[in-house]
């Protein structure tokens, strides 16, 4: 190593390394010309190029996801028989049944009446539920004419029967709802209120709602008040009848609640809507007779404190016979009755109840129902009831 670096000192082998650093320097540059440049634009390119190219768009199929259009269900309201119809179609029912009428006329279709007959004609009277005071009256008018005429044949007979019951029944009494618009309290224009009362099973829930239909086929705008407020299915039934009819039901949540609160709220609501008529149900199993009658008049009083109470109806079973009339004088102590509601008056066996409720409370009946049906429910035709049982 010395002897290399005593000859790389001397002027030769400096002129020797030099050479060969040549050489190096000219090998070196020799490769670096020798390798490919990257076209000019390429590089523009890739230096403008995002770092992650996007992907490149992949087709796929939509799903639309088919909803079938559900539109809101409103029940078709229903649309009650007109009263003319109905009246025509109870009358008819009434007359095909039978009654009183054709009891007695099988009578006096026997000819010449014996004692034993005229009794079984007072008993049919009686058992009719006519009543002792008419039953007597429509004997001695029978009798009378018997003895005038030498005797009653059947023709005969249907026309005094005709004639008596309708006098008993009081063609002359005014029958009509008042409905009439009533002012209130506020001296504003207000719906007619009407009151139902009634022992309950006397159909009196229904009877309310039957009203209601009866009232919209004359285009009345109706509010019912549920405040049968201690049986819990009533305002459930209201809310059914109200709902196929268009009629709206006010109620309470709150089972045993006030049910003066809630004829209140009624009246109420009748007369923000400016409506024609408000119906308020009550109870009719309480306790006691007093209670009965202190709940009554709460819930009238209250009504009245917006507008007065245009009607008060009882509605009665008249299949109860006497049973009935025992509770038709409780509710006339405990409310002023205005008129009687009749509820399965088929007229073939207590059709008398008409007379005998009518001459003890001294309120006319102004409906009647002979049947199940949504619009079995009608005016009283005191004419055509007594048309239809003595068959004419």
């Amino acid at each position: 190593m010395e002897a290399l670096a005593q000859f790389f000192s001397t002027p030769v082998g400096l002129l020797v390394a030099a050479v060969i650093l040549i050489a190096i320097v000219a090998v070196i540059a020799l490769a670096v010309r020798s390798k490919p440049k990257r076209p000019k634009e390429t590089v523009e390119q890739v230096e403008q190029a995002p770092t992650s190219p996007p992907p490149e768009p992949v087709e796929t199929e939509t799903v639309v996801e088919e909803v079938e259009e559900v539109e809101e269900v409103v029940p078709e309201l229903e649309k009650p028989e007109a009263v003319r119809s109905r009246m025509q179609r109870l009358r008819a029912r009434m007359a095909s049944s039978g009654g009183i009428g054709a009891a007695l006329l099988a009578v006096f279709a026997r000819g010449e009446l014996s004692a034993s007959d005229w009794e079984e004609i007072e008993d049919t009277l009686l058992m009719a539920d006519v009543g002792l005071g008419p039953t007597d009256e429509i004997m001695e008018r029978l009798r009378q004419e018997a003895r005038i005429r030498g005797g009653l044949d059947s023709g005969s007979a249907r026309e005094v029967l005709h004639d008596e019951l309708l006098n008993l029944v009081g063609p002359d009494m005014d029958r009509s709802l008042n409905l009439n618009p009533m002012t209130t309290t506020r001296g504003e224009i207000g719906p007619a209120a009407v009151l139902v009362v009634g022992v309950n099973g006397t159909g009196k829930t229904t009877t309310v709602g039957k009203m209601a239909r009866l009232l919209r086929a004359e285009d009345k705008k109706v509010v019912l008040g549920a405040a049968d407020t201690f049986r819990a299915a009533a305002s459930e039934q209201l809310e059914t009848w109200g709902a196929r009819v268009g009629v709206p039901v006010v109620s309470t949540d709150r089972d045993g609640g006030d049910p003066a609160s809630v004829a209140f709220d009624a009246v109420k609501v009748a007369i923000e809507t400016e409506s024609d008529v408000v119906i308020v149900d009550t109870a009719g199993r309480l306790q006691t007779k007093s209670a009965l009658m202190d709940e009554l008049g709460k819930i009238r009083r209250v009504m009245e404190k917006q507008v007065p109470v245009a009607e008060v109806l009882l509605v009665l079973d008249a299949t109860t016979g006497q049973n009935g009339m025992k509770q038709a004088q409780v509710f006339a102590e405990a409310v002023g009755i205005t008129g009687i509601v009749l509820t399965k008056l088929d007229g073939s066996a207590k059709g008398g109840i008409v007379i005998a409720v009518q001459k003890e409370l001294g309120v006319p009946v102004k409906l009647v129902g002979l049947g199940e049906g949504p619009d079995d429910l009608a005016p009283f035709d005191p004419t055509g009831f007594v048309d239809a049982i003595v068959g004419q």
